[in-house]
């Protein structure tokens, strides 16, 4: 699924403007805890979190995640916008709250890649 459509299914903001939607994206971890995001989302390309600090793009970063998408109408500050652009993460922000978000993109095709932690 093209991030364009992810931003579609979520009726979500684009945050950073000027980046390609049209990156192709399959699964996806939420969470707000970034050390469950190291610890679990080692495949991941979409992270959703209601967390709006540094620490998530430092995280995405180091996990390649290619997409942060903040809920519940979260948005980060110039600073953090800055820090993404930079590293190339698109930014995105919905309305909805994680678990409906989560549901909708995993109702659409998006997977969390291995279902079970072992």
């Amino acid at each position: 699924m093209k991030v364009k459509n992810v931003v579609e299914i979520l009726d979500a903001e684009i945050i950073t403007e000027g980046q390609d939607l049209s990156i192709e994206v399959n699964t996806a971890c939420g969470s707000d805890l970034m050390s469950d995001v190291m610890a679990y989302a080692d495949d991941k390309e979409i992270l959703l979190t209601g967390l709006v600090n540094p620490q998530v793009i430092r995280t995405a970063e180091m996990m390649d995640i290619k997409v942060v998408i903040f809920v519940r109408a979260k948005r980060p500050g110039e600073y953090i916008i800055n820090m993404a652009k930079e590293k190339g993460i698109i930014l995105l922000t919905t309305k909805y709250h994680m678990f409906v978000a989560c549901g909708k993109l995993f109702s659409e095709g998006i997977t969390g890649g291995d279902e079970s932690i072992e």
